[in-house]
Parts: C-alpha cells; structure tokens; sequence
C-alpha cells in the first residue's frame, strides 16, 4: 500500500501543475544570460580595440602637429602671418583629444556635450584665423581693394554669384565676408553654451527632431550661420583667387574648410542615420544612453582617425620651411626658447578678433579699410585720406592704418 502511494504520489510530481515551477526557474536562468550575452559582445565603440585605434591616430596627428607648431614658433619669422597659422594649426590637437575623451567617456550623456563645446568654440575662433591669414597675403584691405575695385562681379552658378549678376566689388563687398565670418565666431560658442544649459534641464538629446527638444531649433541654427560662413569664403576666394595663386590657396581652402564645415554636416548625417535606425542601439542592462549618443560616438571616432590624415595635410598646406630662411635673428640662428614662448602668447592673444569686430561692426567704421594689420610710419599722414591707430603693449609697435573710401561703396 505504501508501494502504491509511493507511486501515485511520484507520478503526479513529473506531470502536475507543480512540475511548472521547476520550468520556471530554467526560463528565468534563460532571460539572465541574454543580458550578459549583450554586455559580452558589445558594439564597436565599446571595445578596446576602438579606443586603442583612434588613441593611435589621435597620438600620432599631436606628433605631427606640435612638431609643426614648434617650427613655426623657432622661425618666426613673418608674425603678421605665422600667428594665424599656429592658430589654425592648433585646431588638431584640439579636435583630436576633445574627439578622444569624448570617445572615452560617452556611454555618459553629459561627459561628450561639455567636450563638444571646447571644439565647437575653437573652430570659429579658426574660421576668423583663416580669412585672416588670407587678408595678410595680400597685404590688408585696401590693398585688396585696389586691386578688385570697380571689376564686374563675374555670374557663377557653383560659387553662388548668379545673384549678383551686374554689380561691382566694393569695400562693403570685403566687409559682408568678414561679418558673415565674425557672426560665426559669435552664433558657434553662444549655440554651444545653450547647448550645455538645455542638457542640464534635459531639454537636449542628439539626434531627437522632435519640436520639444533643443536638438532641432539649436541645428536650424548652426546651418544657417555655417552655411552664411561658407558663402562668405567662397565669395572671397572667388574675387581673389587670381591675387591668392602664388600661396596655394586651394589646398588651405579646402583643409579648413573640410575640418569644420564637413565634420558638421557629417555629424548631423550620423545622427539622422540613427534616427533612422541604420546605426546599431547599445542594448544592454549596465549601459543607458540617450538617443544620438551612439552617433555622437561614431563622429568622435572618426574625427579621431580624419586629424592624422588633416595633420598631415595640413604639414604641407602651411608648411614652416618658407619661413625658416626669414629668420630675425642677425647671425642665421633660431630664435631661443624665451622668444618661442612670447611668441606662443602673442600668437594665443585674441584682441584682434575683438578688434576687428569693432570695425566691421561699428557704422563709424563702415566706410574705413584696414591698411595692414601692422606696419610702419608716421601716425598721420597730410594729403591723403588715412587714419592711424597705435597700439602699443610691451614696448614699440608698429601702426596700423584705416584708409577711408568714399561713402558711395556699398555691396
């Protein structure tokens, strides 16, 4: 009798209802390795390997970089000039390490926006540099517009100057290129610090379009003011590009113009192709991260590996060796340590920028050109129309010079 309990009770324990609960635990056990399973194989930015490629890149392009930088710095030379070169070449080590750290910490929503912020402040700071360096070439404004003055403003489809069929180069027209560059200079960091606000009220996410984030209004306006950006410079380099021919002009064009106008657009592309579900999602239990993060991640990646291969254009668009025979020192020597150092903190020293807002900016001076950024002579000067304005810092400086053009020069 026990014999029969034994076994009526055994059968009902492999197939009653009280078996489920044994199942249980086994589907349970199933769900907890598919999370492990994701955390085990995860997407490419995750990895050592990610990190250790575009450290390498990233490395290597500093190398590049500050190698040139110091050359520049031991021959110089020609400080109307190198100072904006340094400038524009000091945008590698800062888009590479700010891509890297970014790329260290992004599974953090916050970490990689701060980040982006230092880089977006310094490309507009760069974008002045260049045009710039441009006016230097050719020895200031006025010196420009004696030779563009009165010309035809040839129509062009490709540089966008079909609307500007039948009307003339003028001082308003060099004065349009500078303040569509100098308002760059200003929207790039403002948008960067409303960035940074919105993403400490979370009212901003990469890649979100919705209407009731930040993401989509701050993008509108970066376009409009990239896109004003970059007309400016093509209109410049299409008045001057005769005048620029004998500095190369096209490959610095293009490097600058590549480094901050496409790796914007190229930003925007990855964020709507995670939108669009065409980048993979972290799916993982241990890492949370919001929408455009991956994106964001894949952008600082590749900018990682792009500025080896900018560092090395940029070595031969702005190379030092023209300067290294225009040495100051009398005896052939490079200049010492005490004078590089100087010259680094001349080079870093915005008040230009601020200067030259001020005048392009002010109705005062609308109808005045900038000579040269610096050059000798006397404060005044009778018989002609030209203002001179001292600057002096640590000692005796050169005049920089305002030559005033008649009122009837609009663009």
């Amino acid at each position: 009798m026990m014999i029969v309990v034994t076994g009526v009770m055994s059968v009902p324990e492999l197939g009653s209802p009280a078996s489920t609960p044994a199942a249980a635990p086994n589907l349970s056990w199933m769900s907890e390795v598919g999370t492990p399973t994701a955390v085990e194989q995860p997407i490419f930015l995750m990895t050592t390997a990610a990190q250790a490629i575009s450290g390498f890149f990233v490395w290597t392009a500093l190398l590049i970089t500050c190698h040139q930088i110091y050359m520049h710095l031991r021959c110089y030379s020609c400080p109307n000039e190198q100072r904006y070169i340094v400038r524009i070449l000091f945008i590698v080590p800062i888009y590479a390490v700010d891509s890297w750290l970014s790329l260290l910490f992004f599974t953090n929503d916050q970490y990689y926006v701060y980040f982006g912020t230092v880089r977006d402040c310094y490309e507009a700071f760069v974008i002045y540099n260049f045009l710039s360096l441009c006016y230097e070439y050719l020895g200031g404004e006025s010196s420009i517009m004696s030779e563009i003055r009165g010309k035809s403003i040839e129509s062009s489809c490709m540089y966008g100057t079909c609307c500007l069929w039948g009307k003339t180069y003028s001082i308003g027209f060099l004065r349009f290129c500078k303040q569509a560059t100098l308002q760059f200079c200003v929207v790039k960091p403002l948008m960067a610090i409303i960035t940074v606000i919105l993403q400490a009220f979370g009212k901003y996410q990469d890649g979100d379009f919705d209407v009731t984030n930040g993401y989509l209004y701050v993008t509108i306006i970066y376009n409009i003011s990239v896109s004003l950006a970059l007309y400016a410079l093509f209109l410049f380099y299409f008045a001057t590009r005769e005048l620029l021919s004998p500095y190369s002009p096209v490959l610095k064009f293009f490097m600058v113009k590549s480094v901050i106008f496409l790796s914007f657009w190229q930003g925007m592309l990855l964020a709507i192709l995670e939108r669009c579900g065409a980048i993979p999602k972290i799916n993982s239990a241990n890492v949370s991260v919001g929408k455009g993060t991956v994106a964001a991640g894949y952008q600082d990646f590749i900018i990682c590996v792009e500025m080896f291969f900018a560092a090395i254009a940029l070595r031969h668009a702005f190379t030092y060796k023209v300067y290294a025979d225009k040495r100051l020192d009398a005896q052939g020597r490079c200049a010492p340590m005490k004078s590089i150092s100087s010259s680094l903190k001349e080079t870093m020293n915005p008040h230009d920028i601020v200067q030259d807002a001020i005048h392009n900016f002010s109705p005062a001076y609308q109808q005045y050109t900038q000579q040269s950024t610096l050059e000798h002579g006397p404060p005044w000067r009778n018989g002609s129309h030209t203002i001179s304005h001292s600057h002096s810092s640590s000692g005796a400086r050169d005049n920089e010079k305002t030559l005033l053009l008649s009122s009837d020069d609009e663009f």
